[in-house]
């Protein structure tokens, strides 16, 4: 039977966005996804300038978002999704706007900045019934699916520990008395207006805390946290120690004043059987060591990977598969998972395999403690 074909609308991701464009190479991975409808801008100008530059319909082109979803929820032949990838500080009022409409939505993480907005857009989209996914989009890597595997078929025993880690040096030059971030990719990630309470933590760090719990299923109960800002009004470096709810424990860094590193999220997990490592900028091997066996290294698109891990493997073992095919992996997953749902069929916990607004909800709850705790002296704070 052939796929309906999803028509979905994008707010932000003009032109000149980079995660716009990200979005876009990994919705085009899948064949039956088409860009249909967009306010791609605050500027009504660039906005009509992306549209037109993609092929869309001029009238369904919008100067607001709130008008993109008012009108769009009119037409029969409305946008199945809205994908969101604007800045962190609208986020709230975007979702809220197409979720009062009951549309399915795919938003960038942050999900929202302030608390009382994540508790009230969790239970707004669990009373419209919609599929939302917030994009972690590491977790569509195939190796982190392989390592949920093994870690919930018990092959490291109890999970005692996790050391995990996402550093960066991009913002180095922060750093002293001259530090700025004029011509910096992405600069509007240190403005409070636009980023809110956190820059690293907010960033970075929620990365790593999705991370551990898409493979380990393990949830937070209080961090204790130092943070630097050197000056600036956001945090450019943080360490956290963690604690989980089951009693294991944990430490976080997240940097991006680190010399040398680009963007080095590696996560360590440990159990009473075993450990299991992976490393985002060596994302196609996993390795895997067993309490009295030689450490083993599974690599992407082998026979010895079985599952989830390998269905979204696309291209033979040795091809080295990155960023682009990690998104299309995450959106490939969320699109399948929204066609059934609108064929009617009942949705199984294989097809919600992503993270969605209770983990968005929970990386707004982890950035408030990080940052209560890092400005009381280090005190453990609940999340």
């Amino acid at each position: 039977m052939e796929k309906k074909i999803l028509k979905y609308g994008m707010v932000g991701g003009s032109l000149s966005s980079f995660i716009g464009n990200v979005h876009r190479i990994a919705y085009n991975f899948e064949r039956d996804v088409q860009l249909a409808a967009g306010c791609f801008s605050s500027d009504p100008d660039k906005s009509r300038e992306t549209g037109k530059a993609y092929g869309l319909d001029g009238s369904r082109v919008y100067d607001s978002f709130e008008e993109m979803a008012r009108l769009e929820s009119r037409r029969a032949d409305r946008i199945d999704f809205v994908d969101i990838n604007t800045p962190n500080n609208v986020h709230y009022e975007i979702v809220k706007a197409f979720l009062s409409y009951g549309f399915n939505i795919v938003c960038e993480k942050p999900l929202c900045l302030e608390l009382d907005q994540a508790a009230e857009l969790e239970a707004l989209a669990a009373e419209k019934g919609v599929l939302f996914a917030v994009t972690y989009a590491y977790s569509g890597y195939a190796m982190p699916k392989f390592a949920k595997q093994l870690i919930a078929q018990g092959k490291i025993g109890r999970i005692f520990n996790v050391r995990a880690e996402y550093l960066q040096d991009w913002l180095l030059g922060q750093i002293g008395e001259d530090g700025g971030s004029e011509g910096l990719l992405s600069a509007w990630r240190v403005d409070p207006a636009l980023a809110g309470r956190s820059n690293c933590v907010g960033d970075i760090g929620t990365h790593i805390e999705s991370m551990v719990n898409y493979m380990t299923g393990l949830e937070l109960k209080r961090v204790q946290a130092r943070i630097s800002r050197f000056g600036h009004p956001l945090d450019l470096d943080a360490n956290i120690q963690v604690e989980f709810t089951n009693g294991a424990y944990g430490q976080y860094t997240c940097s991006q004043v680190s010399s040398g590193y680009c963007n080095a999220l590696k996560v360590r997990i440990f159990g009473t059987n075993g450990a299991i490592e992976w490393d985002q900028e060596a994302p196609d091997a996993l390795r895997v060591t067993i309490k009295g066996q030689p450490t083993q290294v599974y690599q992407r698109g082998t026979d010895h990977v079985y599952g989830r891990a390998a269905q979204l493997s696309r291209i033979p073992s040795g091809h080295p598969e990155g960023y682009y095919v990690a998104y299309a992996n995450f959106l490939k997953i969320v699109l399948d998972a929204l066609r059934k749902k609108l064929a009617g069929e009942k949705l199984t916990e294989e097809d919600m395999d992503f993270p969605g607004i209770r983990e968005g909800a929970m990386g707004t709850r982890f950035v408030h403690a990080v940052i209560e705790s890092g400005d009381n002296d280090s005190k453990w704070v609940e999340v």
